[in-house]
């Protein structure tokens, strides 16, 4: 005899079971596509309000690359507004913490020259000086803690870097970052003045007295009040001795005896004593 239909039906429990576990697995089909689709669509569809609030939030999380994401949608999606403004700044920082420094640099320089009334503007300033003062530092300096790599790097950036805090400085000089600012121009004064004395032993080592003393003149000018002056005026009086200029010579060392009465050179007319071969090769980069 054929089966009939009734004599096919499942057990009662088992239909039980097998409606409920379809009605699951519809329910997680549906959870599943409702979260993918919002991961998706959110930052497309998000009021600029919330969109705000989620790249903020993974700037604070440190997840700079969806922050940057989201900030950059948020820019495009709503052109105008105060939410647009912070947005650029924020993505500034966060493209400057990402390690995207030109990014950085020129997401900051468009804020102040768009927003130069801004609130936050001093802030812009300032952080435009960081992205500079970080960009000089090698990788294997960072790790290796030297504190005199900088001194033989090429300046540019720690110029520029020096400019943009000065520049905070004068036009908010009550600002909140002015005082740390300050304190960065110092370091970088001493910084400058130490590449320009590297130079200028360089060229006394190698006998181009002029270039060593051009150089060692330059920071006497430029760097008064740097801890490098003593040296630069020791320089300065080997370079005119060297180049048989002893009125000048005796006069500078005078200069150096009365400000400096502890220097080296004036016990040790030798000093600085000449480095050895292989340092005298690595070359300098780019003399500004």
């Amino acid at each position: 005899m054929r089966p009939t239909f009734d004599s096919l039906k499942l057990p009662t429990t088992t239909r039980s079971c097998l409606r409920t576990l379809a009605v699951l697995a519809l329910a997680l089909a549906m959870s599943a596509c409702s979260l993918f689709g919002h991961k998706r669509d959110s930052i497309d569809t998000m009021p600029v309000g919330a969109l705000y609030n989620n790249a903020h939030t993974s700037l604070e999380n440190a997840d700079y690359a969806a922050a940057i994401k989201a900030y950059q949608r948020l820019i495009a999606r709503f052109p105008s507004g105060d939410y647009n403004e912070q947005a650029q700044l924020e993505l500034a920082y966060a493209q400057y913490k990402d390690g995207e420094s030109e990014d950085a640099y020129s997401t900051v320089n468009r804020f102040i020259k768009t927003y130069p009334a801004n609130k936050h503007v001093d802030y812009a300033y300032y952080l435009r000086g960081l992205i500079n003062f970080d960009r000089t530092t090698g990788f294997m300096d960072k790790i290796s803690h030297d504190k005199e790599a900088q001194s033989r790097r090429d300046q540019g950036y720690n110029l520029q870097s020096f400019d943009d805090f000065a520049e905070l400085s004068r036009r908010f000089p009550n600002s909140a970052y002015a005082a740390d600012a300050r304190q960065r121009m110092i370091y970088l004064r001493n910084v400058l003045a130490q590449y320009e004395i590297n130079v200028a032993e360089f060229y006394l080592y190698n006998r181009v007295y002029i270039g060593a003393a051009d150089r060692a003149q330059y920071v006497i000018e430029h760097y008064q009040q740097a801890p490098q002056t003593g040296d630069a005026l020791a320089i300065l009086t080997r370079s005119y001795l060297a180049l048989k200029q002893d009125k000048l010579a005796d006069q500078t060392r005078q200069v150096l005896a009365l400000n400096y009465p502890d220097h080296p050179y004036l016990k040790d007319p030798k000093w600085p004593h000449e480095v050895a071969m292989w340092r005298k090769m690595i070359p300098f980069m780019r003399h500004h």
